[in-house]
């Protein structure tokens, strides 16, 4: 009779992607849940908040060098006994004073290095703005493609579910018919059980991530749009110095570092400023009002005073106990250490940029290797299924391939992510990183929600990110001959002949 044969892959495939990766008609893009975590999570926010108390805090540096105006007002009264040898007299002077007051400062240079430090303050609060939206951008990029990984592997795995059970009930029937033995059937048993507990752990790995990516975005439910097909990743630049060159231009760590260089030169000024006069102008008005006279007056009717001031002061400080010797010192010190961190900063940025570039370019040449192995194991599984059909190949054999076939097209849909997101940290490890970045990357989606825009595809595809530019060809529908199975009719055994008894020989007496 003709062996059963199981389903092939593509309807198993079909089947199962129906139900697992069947996604709402409305996903959201990457740019609409970047939008939302922008506007939602908590270490943006943050730092938003960080940035706007660098410029406030910068703003009041300026007041050094900018004229300060008090109003100042007085009500005082004062008892006066005089005495004298025959006569004591008390009399009672009240008094109210008011007056407005300006100082504009002429000379001061350590307020002058003070307001230049905090110009580049607000270049620096700028720069660390500007490493928290990139670093946004690279989080909500990982966790979107964080949770099409897990979507495409919870679908993989149970289209391997139905694989397995497939190749499980053929080894049963033709164990049932006698052309198979039971190893077949526990072998594929054994690996039926083994694709449950991978179900459940891709279940709940899914799950996880798509927590991780609703608390980054705030949006519960969040559901991303997956690739379209046919996917079409970025380029990959072909100059890693340019990169690492176009870094050191315009890092925004970079860019901290030399502003914290700056100030700290600015900060030794300041140190040696102590030792330099000071120059001011001043301005007053005041108004005094005496209504029973004063104490040097000989008169107890009204007194006023009007009096208007003008004037420059000046000051220089001569000795301070060599605190200002020794803070000159402290400065100095300090302008070093910032220029060895620097440095420091100059080659983290370089390692990280060419980390980043060489794993962009592993990753898309193993997107190739994966494209094409991922043919190959396709290949591989019909051969092995035409095998073990005409009885050249055992179940094992085919389970084996299952296994690779859907293990390759995980590793494939991983790796295309990885490129993905590795553009976008190659463009933040060299600074280079914006929003905007983003757009390409989105219009590899697919727009409809779902898994191809491709009309001439079907709704039940998988992913496109599991999907290999190589043309496959379909599953051939094989006609199996009849299999003539030989009566078993085994010879009986031949038993062994029991060696003959060992002759022995006694030894003559003597």
């Amino acid at each position: 009779m003709p062996v059963p044969r199981p389903l092939p892959l593509s309807a198993a495939l079909a089947t199962v992607f129906a139900a697992a990766i069947a996604l709402p008609a409305h996903g959201q893009s990457l740019i609409e849940l970047y939008d939302s975590a922008r506007g939602y999570d908590a270490t943006y926010q943050g730092a938003r908040a960080q940035y706007d108390a660098s410029l406030a805090r910068a703003a009041q540096a300026k007041a050094g060098i900018l004229p300060s105006v008090g109003l100042s007002a007085n009500a005082a009264a004062t008892q006066q006994e005089l005495s004298t040898d025959n006569l004591t007299v008390n009399r009672g002077f009240p008094n109210q004073s008011a007056g407005i007051n300006a100082t504009q400062p002429l000379y001061r240079p350590a307020n002058w290095a003070v307001y230049e430090q905090s110009k580049r303050q607000v270049d620096i609060a700028q720069a660390t703005l500007t490493i928290a939206e990139q670093d946004l951008v690279v989080r909500v990029s990982q966790a979107y493609f964080d949770v099409l990984s897990a979507q495409d592997s919870l679908a993989l795995v149970r289209a391997q579910k139905i694989a397995v059970a497939e190749q499980l009930a053929s080894a049963k029937r033709n164990f049932e018919v006698g052309t198979t033995t039971i190893t077949d059937s526990r072998e594929a048993q054994a690996r039926y059980d083994l694709v449950i507990a991978q179900e459940i752990t891709a279940e709940n790995d899914l799950q996880v991530r798509k927590i991780a990516l609703d608390q980054l975005v705030g949006r519960p439910g969040a559901n991303p749009t997956p690739l379209a097909a046919p996917v079409v990743l970025p380029t990959v630049p072909a100059d890693m110095n340019a990169w690492v060159q176009q870094a050191e231009d315009v890092h925004p760590a970079l860019t901290q570092a030399k502003l914290g260089l700056e100030v700290a030169k600015l900060e030794v000024d300041k140190a040696q400023a102590g030792h330099k006069p000071t120059l001011d102008a001043q301005l007053g008005y005041n108004a005094t009002n005496n209504p029973q006279g004063t104490s040097t007056s000989t008169s107890t009717g009204r007194v006023n005073v009007r009096a208007a001031s003008i004037g420059v002061v000046f000051n220089l400080p001569l000795f301070a106990g060599f605190a200002t010797e020794n803070r000159v010192k402290e400065t100095l010190a300090l302008e070093e250490q910032q220029r060895q961190i620097l440095e420091s900063t100059r080659r983290s940025v370089s390692q990280a940029t060419r980390t980043a570039y060489l794993g962009l370019i592993s990753g898309a040449g193993q997107v190739k290797a994966l494209e094409a192995a991922e043919a190959s194991s396709q290949s591989a599984l019909d051969a092995n299924r035409l095998g073990y059909q005409v009885g050249v190949r055992i179940n094992i054999d085919v389970l084996n391939s299952q296994s690779q076939l859907f293990q390759t097209k995980r590793d494939l849909a991983v790796a295309r992510y990885n490129v993905l997101v590795g553009n976008l940290k190659l463009r933040q490890a060299n600074g280079t990183l914006t929003a905007d970045d983003l757009t390409n990357i989105n219009n590899t989606l697919a727009t409809n929600g779902r898994a191809s825009v491709d009309s001439a595809a079907s709704p039940t595809q998988p992913s496109a990110a599991t999907q290999s530019p190589v043309p496959v060809p379909a599953n051939p529908v094989f006609v199996v001959p009849p299999v003539t199975t030989p009566p078993f009719n085994p010879q009986p055994p031949t038993m062994p002949v029991p060696p003959p008894p060992p002759v022995i020989v006694v030894p003559p007496s003597r």
